[in-house]
């Protein structure tokens, strides 16, 4: 693979949520970590980004990320080169998961950032474990540099997203579709469903990782996306889980 890859974070995170991909790949590709803020819906930040990506790239997408990839994909399809998608979600927001959320925005307008933070990835969505705790102090962390005014916009992105279900039955690219096995806000079934959905697409489900993989397992992370980018364009392969 020599186009660039791009990096999409999550809600709330920015490029540290990569670090251990940006040192994996790094020395041999083009790598630009882009922001998912510059929007109060996912069709505005996908606009923003496609004005400064390169004419034809790879795309990593991880949890709000990947739903702006799956974005991109819809609107640019001839520039994405191939696909990652990680720990997401492929179907639109439910009216009552949307209405859930107006305790968050009320946490974030009213000063409770770290509360906000633990209401949108709550611990037990990651791993259990000694890494658990190291985890989510980095998320706190990211989510104070974002700040809560960003983190508001990306929440409310996120209640009015579309159905991407019809753009992934199109995509003919070579597809990843990756998650942790105890993330439990983007399940495993989930995930099989976008699979399911894409043509030949890879599914990887990461052992002792949850809704954070690169996070917590970056080895694995970086394996399953190393197999991605090696394998040649028009040649799909679906793994077992």
């Amino acid at each position: 693979m020599r186009d660039p890859l791009v990096l999409l974070p999550g809600m709330m995170c920015d490029a540290r949520v990569y670090a251990s991909q940006v040192a994996a790949f790094s020395t041999a590709l083009t790598i630009i970590a882009a922001p998912v803020t510059g929007g109060d819906r996912i069709e505005e930040i996908a606009s923003r980004l496609l004005d400064g990506l390169p004419r034809r790239f790879a795309l990593v997408g991880h949890s709000m990320g990947g739903i702006v990839a799956m974005e991109l994909l819809r609107r640019a399809p001839d520039r994405v080169s191939r696909i990652a998608l990680m720990n997401t979600n492929s179907l639109a927001e439910t009216p009552q998961a949307a209405a859930d959320m107006e305790p968050i925005v009320i946490k974030l307008k009213s000063g409770r950032l770290e509360d906000a933070v633990k209401a949108l990835i709550p611990p037990d969505a990651l791993a259990p474990g000694a890494t658990r705790a190291a985890v989510m102090a980095q998320v706190q962390e990211m989510a104070r540099a974002v700040g809560p005014e960003v983190i508001v916009r990306q929440v409310r992105a996120m209640q009015r997203r579309r159905d991407y279900q019809a753009v992934l039955r199109k995509a003919k690219q070579p597809a990843l579709v990756l998650c942790g096995e105890h993330d439990r806000l983007t399940p495993a079934k989930r995930h099989e469903l976008m699979a399911g959905l894409m043509e030949g697409a890879r599914l990887e489900v990461i052992g002792g990782a949850g809704h954070l993989p690169m996070l917590e397992q970056p080895d694995a992370v970086n394996h399953a996306l190393y197999h991605w980018m090696q394998q040649p364009a028009g040649a799909q392969s679906r793994a077992d889980v």
